[in-house]
């Protein structure tokens, strides 16, 4: 395998490289038309930026955007933050208001409910505040690892290994998680937690997410124009482009 320090480069390059955005909603999201048009950050990542990493706002972020679009999750997070800046306020919402606000995110319904419920615990056990631990993260309702690596790099600038959809399958195309591979997430992360330099933990994420929109894609990968093909083990690649 080419080595982490080459890997990391090249898409740190390809990202530094990309040209302003062009589509999406224009505030970040996902660019649309050719998938090497449009440099983006992931919508949790320019929500923690607009809000200046405040955990309230990177968590409720990050909720929303689980299994939805970026420019679904930009929107919706915007719309809620401004009526809802804080747990406090976000249950003295009226019944419903949460759903409206957030939708269309995927699983509004669900996600609303959670969001209320965390609220709840956050000012009822933590004075309001957002807790910056892996297992107090983990058992709010509705929150998994990927959320709590997420809040934790992007809200409290610790490391942790964020594990998306993306992540996942350019992890295992490539080769980095040896032969057998990984079969889920959470068993991603715990490989790429034992291979990968800890140095790269933080931004492994938002570099792969943005590739695996554009570049490294499901289906048909745009292999012809990769800038790590040189040692990528394509694994699961039938069609190529």
């Amino acid at each position: 395998m080419t080595g982490w320090k080459t890997i990391m480069k090249a898409l740190e390059s390809w990202r530094k490289n990309l040209p302003p955005s062009q589509g999406g909603d224009g505030a970040g999201g996902q660019a649309k038309g050719d998938p090497n048009l449009g440099a983006a950050d992931p919508s949790v990542t320019t929500i923690a930026e607009r809000y200046k990493q405040a955990p309230w706002a990177v968590l409720v972020s990050t909720i929303i955007s689980l299994r939805t679009k970026d420019e679904v999750t930009l929107v919706s997070s915007r719309r809620l933050l401004e009526r809802s800046p804080s747990p406090e306020s976000l249950l003295a919402l009226p019944d419903g208001e949460v759903e409206r606000l957030i939708y269309p995110a995927g699983f509004y319904r669900t996600k609303a409910a959670n969001l209320r419920k965390i609220a709840a615990v956050l000012l009822e056990r933590y004075d309001g505040q957002v807790p910056a631990d892996m297992d107090t993260l983990l058992a709010l309702p509705g929150v998994g690892r990927k959320t709590a690596n997420l809040v934790l790099i992007e809200a409290f600038d610790m490391d942790g290994i964020c594990v998306d959809t993306h992540v996942h399958r350019i992890s295992n195309r490539q080769g980095w998680l040896g032969e057998a591979g990984s079969k889920s997430p959470d068993e991603t992360e715990a490989i790429l937690r034992r291979v990968l330099p800890r140095k790269y933990w933080k931004g492994i994420n938002s570099l792969l997410v943005l590739y695996g929109q554009r570049i490294c894609r499901p289906i048909s990968p745009y292999c012809s124009r990769c800038v790590i093909a040189c040692g990528c083990a394509r694994r699961g690649v039938e069609r190529s482009r």
